[in-house]
């Protein structure tokens, strides 16, 4: 079931059409990886999502209805600009923002705890947002986010001015959620990431969506015939090169070092994998044959190049 529907959605600034014909869905429970190169659109659609901008034309439906400022509530929205008050404390920032979501006072300062806890920030509570460093505002306006506990999470960029240690801690809160049933859009150019933990994509470029679905299905749909293989000896590349079988073959050196000899290879058109198993098979015993498939980053790269 979906639990968030964009449909023939459009947006112009004067002449700049920012949106152009967006269609896209979001699985209730899923984590949704929204890419997309600097000024494709990402935030011109998420500011529509949460009820910031106006749509000129389409639909957005949240949890099944037309999108309002009552259903916005039962989201969190963590822009890539922090919208934090530099003179207020951490506890009033995170009360004041967990309050106008709707949360209970009560409850948030429960909530609020747990998640101060988990971000070194205990005891902290009375400092301002002007004394913290940029990776310590930015735990604060994750907080701020999730503290009054919304059913979809929306988070632009959260890896922004974080280390690898906190970028972990944050990646294991976006698991914890993700357990807990909560839907996540995930915008960030942190691939890897994205790639770690979202069930789905949607690539927009210029306004429009290049793709979206499944990632493992996306990157079947784009796998270009290469493979590594390991052998136990060294295979005599001329010879397989005569028989016309592969379009480029090398020695991973770095893994040949360690056990084997480790080769990315892709084939030609139109040869199977017996034959070419069976070819390889009369140099040298296979320890190792799979299918190379991209990565989220190579694919990112490729369709925004053509697109």
């Amino acid at each position: 079931m979906s639990i968030l529907e964009i449909s023939n959605l459009n947006k112009n600034f004067g002449s700049l059409l920012a949106l152009d014909d967006v269609n896209m869905t979001v699985d209730r429970g899923a984590i949704c990886g929204l890419l997309g190169p600097n000024g494709a659109g990402k935030t011109t659609l998420l500011r529509i999502i949460n009820g910031i901008l106006t749509k000129d034309s389409g639909s957005v439906k949240l949890f099944g209805e037309d999108a309002s400022l009552e259903s916005a509530r039962k989201l969190g929205y963590m822009p890539e600009e922090r919208g934090l008050y530099d003179n207020m404390t951490i506890e009033n920032q995170i009360l004041y923002l967990g309050q106008l979501k709707g949360g209970s006072a009560p409850r948030i300062r429960e909530v609020m705890d747990e998640y101060l806890e988990l971000f070194n920030l205990k005891g902290n509570e009375k400092r301002k947002l002007k004394e913290l460093s940029k990776g310590n505002q930015q735990k604060v306006q994750i907080i701020s986010t999730l503290v009054h506990e919304p059913q979809l999470v929306i988070l632009d960029e959260p890896f922004s001015g974080f280390d690898p240690i906190n970028g972990q801690l944050l990646q294991e809160l976006i698991a914890r959620l993700h357990n807990n049933g909560t839907t996540i859009i995930l915008s960030s150019h942190n691939m890897p990431a994205v790639e770690e933990m979202c069930d789905s994509i949607a690539l927009i470029n210029h306004g429009k969506v290049l793709l979206q679905g499944n990632i493992n299905d996306i990157k079947e749909e784009n796998k270009k015939n290469e493979i590594r293989i390991v052998t136990t000896s060294p295979l005599p590349l001329s010879k397989i090169g005569e028989k016309g079988y592969l379009e480029w073959i090398r020695l991973d050196e770095n893994a040949a070092k360690r056990k084997g000899y480790t080769y990315h290879l892709k084939k030609a058109p139109g040869v199977s994998n017996i034959d070419f198993l069976s070819e390889i098979s009369t140099h040298s015993d296979i320890t190792l044959f799979e299918e190379t498939l991209p990565t989220l980053n190579e694919i990112f790269i490729s369709k925004v190049s053509q697109g």
